[in-house]
């Protein structure tokens, strides 16, 4: 078994449950040493009486507030001495069309994906040059093609990616390395959670979960990139053909999304 992660602090935001969860438990197996932050004081708690005697430091913080992205960087720092990597994991979807989302649903969207991607890594950014890091956004195929229903979610994804493209064109040379990952659909709480059009979890999935990946499968495809510093890593044969298709078929892969997502004018997925 390879030790690349041995002893290496790993600081994963959204880590007490989905993708996050199945990193932070098989980063642990791995010997690192884990910090990770969650709304949730709870399943914090819980994910912590799991391992009472492995190295896993938990904060309970929301990364959309910069405060609370200061407080679990440098907490993470004061208590394990540094971070290694940083994988900006924690996120939130929606379901919605432009015309019946409140400006509210984008501006959380955002707030989410994006600044809380932007706010860990400012803060954590010193000590991960210094260490020669690696820094993770995890992203989606809507950071490549604009999807119907989760605009706010493609704009999120689309900055996350273009942000962490312009830093690692910023940093090269210093060893640190910069990539970002897309999982296809998950068997995650993520959709469950979704904005509605007003702003509350919608509470259920438009998708069988029954055939989608596990957190922990993508948790495997995660680290492997990480480990051979990839460049960035679209994981499914369907987010592959979509990038593939937006790029040099733009006016098909229109209609076919739009297939997909909709059924007699109404949005299904």
């Amino acid at each position: 078994m390879s030790d690349f992660f041995k002893n290496k602090v790993v600081a994963v935001t959204g880590g007490s449950e989905g993708i996050g969860k199945a990193l932070v438990e098989l980063l642990l197996s791995k010997g690192a040493k884990v910090s990770t932050c969650g709304r949730n004081y709870d399943k914090l708690y819980h994910l912590q009486s799991r391992f009472p005697s492995y190295p896993l430091h938990t904060v309970a913080a929301d990364v959309s507030i910069e405060n609370d992205c200061r407080h679990f960087i440098h907490s993470t720092i004061k208590m394990m001495g540094g971070i290694d990597i940083l994988i900006n994991n924690a996120g939130i979807s929606m379901k919605a069309l432009v015309q019946d989302a409140s400006t509210e649903v984008m501006r959380n969207v955002m707030n989410v994906n994006f600044f809380g991607a932007a706010y860990c890594t400012k803060h954590a950014l010193d000590t991960i040059i210094q260490r020669k890091g690696v820094i993770v956004g995890i992203s989606s195929i809507a950071g490549y093609r604009g999807l119907p229903g989760r605009s706010a979610y493609s704009a999120s994804k689309f900055a996350l990616q273009g942000w962490l493209e312009a830093l690692r064109t910023e940093l090269l040379g210093t060893g640190v390395h910069v990539m970002w990952v897309c999982p296809g659909y998950t068997t995650s709480n993520i959709r469950y959670a979704a904005l509605n059009e007003e702003g509350n979890a919608q509470g259920e999935s438009p998708l069988d979960e029954s055939g989608l990946m596990s957190p922990e499968e993508c948790a495997v495809h995660i680290l492997k990139a990480i480990e051979k510093k990839k460049r960035t890593m679209v994981m499914t044969f369907m987010g592959k053909e979509t990038v593939f298709l937006n790029k040099f078929f733009p006016g098909l892969t229109d209609r076919l999304v739009k297939r997909f997502f909709f059924k007699d004018g109404k949005l299904i997925k």
